[in-house]
């Protein structure tokens, strides 16, 4: 019954828009649809064009309407002319990968706006442009922010030779490069697995299964690269001639992204929103896990877009399809505004009444103005989680419960509430009843501590699979669909495949920096196998002309840029790409010294020690069942 009355809300929602003007908007411009596979060079499938043909017609009854109306226009894809003038034109190429790549006419070839997530897709797209608009070279990158679907297809763009051979201009934001590395190496394992919940990637392609993710249809998991900025911008505003047009930055910090900027190209009369804008509620805290984003800042920055897209005839973003016309442009935007500084300040409003997040998240309701705008929906971000987020950003994960300052972990906990229930049957039993009235979130509660508390219980791990799936086929918000979906997979005992580990952002690693690596590395140190240990190592790399003395004590490794370490126990003497192998274990520490590029001195058992010292982290770690 709740899923029945769930479906005929969003379908009134749906049919009291019938002027709604997306669908023209997602189509304008049109120009070729691709059909067929990406491989990569192993053969293995990154992308398929056919995944998503069966989102078409009415929303099947496994499918919120009002995200199969989100999924519908995602699927309007291929390569797309945003904008034509006496400066020249701007396409989109949408569809290839979670995000858009964007082709700026310059005066001796194309500034690439983006890059899509993989070089795969990337060199698809860019191809399949060539194909229909001409041979142009690029003359310039720009990554509008430092999340990996805009940058980890840069070399399948260009490669680092070609731009390194002819001064390429790379654009970025300030602080880009730090922000890009952290995110995904330093938690790069854990977030990793995660997303690939997030964006439905062990999901199959089916009305039961992944229709969208909100911002696009899928995220490409191909070869991730980089290529290191030559030009950062700085401060508010800063304006730069790039292949003979001038465009006019404006970092946007903190809102969607750490480091990110948004693109007023005035001779086109156009506005890059980035991910500042998008058609849909963004997340303030994104499910696969990131640093919390600044609701008041974003609503702040959207205001001044106002400013800065005024004179625009269209408005282009990093995902989704343009909008054009300055009265659609100022409403999108100010929409936009007033939703985020809404969930902002209304949460506030309840911290300061002595409400916890989820009290919070319960209660908030959208004015209906804002609910009625079906382009800030919950189709990528949703409510309950945005409010949940405000509450960490300002004070923190604890909600001033003392029974919240040293609780019970997860598993110990749910064993004493299955004994509390009376046994694992009536857990079960109760879940069964709450099932059967429709009300799957309280049985998805009290299956989660029948699962934790007993892995191998079967009857609890189905019934919890079901209770997923019964949310997930309600859920707007794609990610959460994707999510619940994903967790019934689990349930059922579907293996998780090997994670992604550090071989396979082989093009993303030669271009980091080696103290990400050494962060990196000391985030993996057990404290057990280091107990009590005192060790020294230089690692000097050959081919980089650094040197870095590691010391490892009281279970810390600790490290600094300079000189050679004189009492080091051992000196290892190598390329960087042999380092970066020993780390993602491609090859062992014993491998690596018989390698004729490594050169070593000093106690070759304490270098063995001291490489003992680092556990890998398990990128296929269970999340539903521990």
């Amino acid at each position: 019954m709740r899923h029945l009355l769930t479906a005929l809300l969003a379908a009134t929602l749906l049919t009291a828009h019938a002027d709604d003007p997306a669908p023209a908007e997602a189509r304008r411009g049109f120009i070729a649809k691709p059909s067929g596979q990406i491989k990569a060079d192993d053969g293995r499938v990154v992308w398929d064009f056919a995944d998503y043909a069966f989102v078409q017609g009415e929303a099947p009854a496994t499918v919120n309407a009002s995200l199969w109306r989100h999924a519908k226009l995602n699927n309007e894809i291929g390569l797309f002319k945003v904008t034509d003038g006496p400066a020249g034109g701007i396409w989109q190429v949408r569809g290839f990968d979670l995000a858009n790549l964007t082709l700026v006419d310059g005066k001796t070839g194309w500034i690439v706006i983006d890059t899509l997530s993989s070089r795969e897709t990337a060199t698809a797209a860019m191809a399949f442009a060539r194909q229909h608009l001409g041979n142009k070279p690029v003359s310039a990158i720009v990554f509008t922010h430092s999340h990996a679907d805009h940058f980890g297809g840069a070399l399948g763009v260009v490669s680092a030779e070609d731009a390194a051979a002819r001064q390429l201009p790379v654009i970025a934001p300030a602080g880009f490069m730090e922000e890009a590395t952290s995110e995904n190496l330093l938690v790069g394992t854990a977030m990793g697995r995660r997303a690939t919940w997030m964006y439905g990637n062990l999901l199959p392609r089916n009305a039961t299964g992944s229709v969208d993710t909100g911002l696009g249809k899928a995220l490409a998991l191909g070869r991730l690269g980089i290529l290191a900025p030559t030009q950062l911008v700085e401060g508010d505003r800063q304006e730069l001639v790039v292949d003979g047009r001038r465009l006019v930055f404006h970092n946007v910090p903190g809102s969607e992204a750490p480091a990110e900027f948004v693109i007023e190209l005035p001779e086109f009369k156009a506005f890059c929103g980035a991910e500042l804008l998008s058609h849909n509620l963004h997340n303030l805290l994104t499910p696969r896990g990131a640093k919390v984003r600044d609701a008041l800042k974003w609503a702040g920055y959207l205001d001044a877009a106002q400013g800065w897209a005024a004179g625009a005839d269209v408005v282009f973003n990093s995902h989704q399809w343009p909008v054009w016309g300055e009265a659609r442009i100022r409403h999108f935007i100010a929409a936009q505004a007033d939703l985020y500084r809404f969930i902002h300040d209304q949460t506030v409003r309840g911290i300061n009444a002595g409400l916890n997040a989820e009290e919070i998240a319960e209660q908030m309701r959208l004015p209906q103005a804002l609910q009625d705008e079906l382009d800030i929906r919950g189709y990528y971000g949703a409510l309950k989680f945005n409010v949940r987020a405000v509450y960490q950003f300002y004070l923190g994960f604890f909600d001033g419960h003392p029974s919240h300052l040293d609780p019970l972990p997860p598993v110990e906990a749910a064993k004493r509430y299955v004994q509390l229930a009376g046994g694992p049957d009536k857990l079960v039993a109760a879940a069964q009843a709450a099932f059967d009235n429709g009300d799957h979130r309280w049985a998805a509660e009290l299956l989660r501590h029948a699962v934790l508390a007993d892995a191998g219980n079967a009857a609890a791990r189905e019934l919890l699979a079901q209770s997923f799936e019964q949310l997930a086929w309600r859920a707007e918000s794609a990610p959460w669909r994707n999510f619940y979906l994903s967790g019934a997979q689990e349930a059922r005992g579907k293996a998780a495949p090997k994670g992604l580990g550090l071989a396979s952002l082989g093009d993303l690693l030669q271009h980091v920096p080696i103290e990400r690596f050494i962060e990196r590395s000391a985030a993996s140190l057990d404290p057990a196998k280091a107990e009590g240990v005192k060790l020294k190592v230089n690692l000097v790399f050959s081919d980089l002309g650094e040197t870095y003395a590691l010391a490892v004590e009281n279970s810390v490794l600790r490290y600094r840029k300079g000189a050679a370490d004189p009492e080091a126990n051992a000196t290892l003497t190598l390329p960087k790409a042999v380092y970066l192998k020993l780390l993602s274990g491609q090859v062992s520490a014993r491998e690596a010294l018989t390698g004729g590029d490594v050169q070593f001195g000093g106690n070759p058992l304490a270098l063995g020690r001291f490489f003992g010292l680092f556990q890998a982290a398990p990128g296929n770690f269970p999340i539903v069942t521990r």
